[in-house]
């Protein structure tokens, strides 16, 4: 342990560390990369389907964007709370109930014939969401051996960026041709394929501890571990704010049809799938500027939007530009995470995910509130705004060092 806080951890907590695995199981770590890539999927669906969902449902843009935000408060208290509920659960079988869920929800979400029935399926989203993407880092860690963890989390954080590729242009091309309702079937498809693999490959994992929401407050005293999460917050909120009305933004300022929206949202997951390699790169050498550069691009993506967004060509670039540095995103503050707290890696990441679903919810609420009063444009100069402060704060108070 690197610091005195971790002292003040649950005296009650029983600490039954396996030993380290000799044999990477290289299976289980693709069945969660898949099951990543089918909740984020899910996940952006409502931002690439919005216009038309609204339309169906009777409701307004910024109302239908509420999706999001049920999601992500749901999983902002699933994330922090998932290993002090199952704490006597084989992980194997949490992992599998989780991936249900995400097959549950997008079957709810296709069959939903009201807003309240659409909101009640991202709920039970934002459980599957909290639960999975705060166990996967420690379950990574019991997969594969030490030295291969790095590579463990690329091939898992991939799930992430292959959604973003596919997920929002497939979605609005396909809500396009055959309803949004379809969008969500085929992304039931994929999370069946995701527990199907999970189900052949995940071997029996005993929890390593007893965790408690002790454990939790002593993660969270560590000062890096603060500092970490506020350019969660930071991050996250401007993003959302921002991409979740991406569509809107594109059909009424540069005034694109839905083919070309598609071609820049498949740019945006291209991009990101990119970025997400070189936000590894740039975070084995130095993590600062990995932490720091990434939303900084985003910050100046939304002012270029802003200034130059009524030029297609424009808008496509700086869409481009912003899909490769969220990609970075993840790699970068989970590496932090990481390091931050090697010993507490579920209560880390069970943090770092609620810290992040509150962001979505907080800028998806407001980036609703700004486009339903003030219109798309005012909901990126509030995403410029929150992820240049989160440059600013990663490169004044981020980690020193990369083997920090």
């Amino acid at each position: 342990m690197t610091e005195p806080a971790t002292g003040a951890i649950d005296a009650a907590l029983v600490k039954t560390e396996p030993e380290e695995r000799t044999e990477p199981a290289w299976g289980a770590v693709v069945s969660l990369a898949l099951g990543v890539f089918g909740l984020v999927t899910a996940e952006f669906l409502p931002a690439s389907l919005l216009t038309r969902l609204a339309q169906d449902l009777g409701v307004s843009e910024g109302a239908a964007g509420q999706a999001v935000t049920a999601t992500a408060v749901v999983g902002a208290i699933a994330a922090p709370t998932m290993a002090i509920i199952t704490k006597w659960l084989d992980r194997r079988l949490v992992m599998w109930m989780l991936s249900a869920l995400l097959i549950v929800s997008n079957l709810l979400a296709a069959f939903a014939s009201s807003l309240t029935m659409l909101l009640l399926a991202r709920v039970v989203l934002g459980i599957a969401l909290g639960g999975f993407w705060s166990m996967s880092a420690a379950m990574a860690l019991r997969l594969v051996p030490m030295r291969l963890m790095p590579r463990a989390m690329s091939i898992i954080l991939t799930g992430v960026s292959v959604a973003t590729v596919t997920a929002a242009p497939v979605g609005a091309y396909v809500g396009d041709i055959w309803g949004w309702r379809t969008a969500f079937m085929i992304a039931a498809v994929v999370g069946a394929l995701a527990l199907l693999v999970q189900l052949a490959t995940l071997p029996s994992l005993p929890p390593a501890t007893v965790a408690s929401f002790r454990t939790l407050i002593a993660v969270l005293k560590r000062p890096m571990i603060r500092v970490a999460l506020l350019v969660v917050l930071l991050v996250a909120s401007g993003q959302f704010a921002g991409f979740t009305y991406v569509r809107p933004f594109l059909e009424t300022v540069p005034a694109m049809k839905i083919e070309t929206i598609s071609l820049v949202l498949l740019a945006y997951g291209i991009g990101g799938f990119f970025g997400n390699f070189a936000g590894a790169f740039l975070a084995e050498r130095n993590l600062k500027m990995a932490v720091g550069l990434a939303p900084l691009l985003i910050a100046l993506s939304a002012v270029a939007l802003l200034v130059l967004g009524a030029s297609p060509i424009a808008a496509a670039v700086a869409v481009t530009a912003w899909g490769f540095a969220f990609g970075a995103v993840p790699v970068g503050l989970q590496t932090w995470l990481v390091r931050a707290a090697p010993d507490q890696a579920e209560s880390a990441g069970g943090l770092m995910v609620a810290t992040f679903q509150v962001a979505i919810a907080l800028g998806a609420i407001v980036g609703g509130l700004l486009v339903d009063h003030a219109g798309v444009a005012s909901a990126f100069g509030y995403s410029g705004a929150a992820t240049l402060l989160a440059a600013l704060v990663a490169f004044l108070m981020g980690p020193k060092q990369a083997a920090e």
